[in-house]
């Protein structure tokens, strides 16, 4: 009986299954039979996790299953599955109504900064994501500086819209102000003007 190299990736096993008839038997080309599995792990050219697919037997006796990448799909299994997917559908419902909930109350929120600066605007230094976050939180908001998008850090003085991916289809804007530090000039107090003697 011919079969196939079992270090094939799966979508050249699967196009052998259109050789074959839907009650699993073998084809009178390959001999080989079909299997319906579950995977447990996204697999290139197969699909993502939880799903239900049919591949060819061998490809998954020797491939897919002593990996760990599937598991058969008895009724059992099939069962447990549905179960896991209704669980992570709640709980998705659940964590999204919260990040939406958290986006709302981000919307209005203005942060300022203030940074030396030379006369053109461009900082001595710079306004990162981990300072928006120690900001954010001084404000009541615990957010992970990972989740917000700034291409690179914030180096010149201005106002800028700055993304908060809180989660999957839900991100948050916050404006940011950039203000210069004020000069030594600036900030000294002027003299009082020299009161001129009366000549007597």
């Amino acid at each position: 009986m011919w079969m196939p190299n079992k270090t094939r990736c799966g979508s050249l096993w699967l196009k052998s299954l259109s050789n074959q008839d839907e009650t699993g038997a073998g084809s009178p080309h390959t001999g080989e039979s079909i299997m319906e599995v579950i995977l447990k792990e996204d697999v290139l050219h197969l699909g993502n996790r939880g799903d239900l697919v049919k591949v060819a037997d061998g490809y998954a006796r020797n491939y897919l299953l002593p990996r760990k990448l599937a598991m058969q799909a008895t009724l059992a299994n099939k069962a447990v599955i549905e179960q896991m997917k209704a669980s992570a559908a709640r709980r998705y419902a659940s964590e999204k109504a919260l990040a939406e909930e958290l986006a709302a109350k981000l919307e209005p929120v203005e942060l300022e900064f203030t940074r030396k600066s030379s006369e053109a605007g461009h900082l001595f230094g710079s306004v990162t994501s981990s300072d928006i976050a120690t900001a954010l939180d001084a404000q009541g908001f615990e957010i992970d500086r990972r989740k917000i998008h700034l291409d690179e850090p914030l180096k010149s003085v201005g106002e800028f819209n700055v993304a908060i991916r809180l989660y999957r289809e839900v991100t948050a804007h916050v404006k940011v102000k950039v203000l210069a530090e004020a000069t030594e000039e600036e900030v000294k107090p002027a003299e009082p003007a020299v009161e001129a003697k009366v000549a007597e």
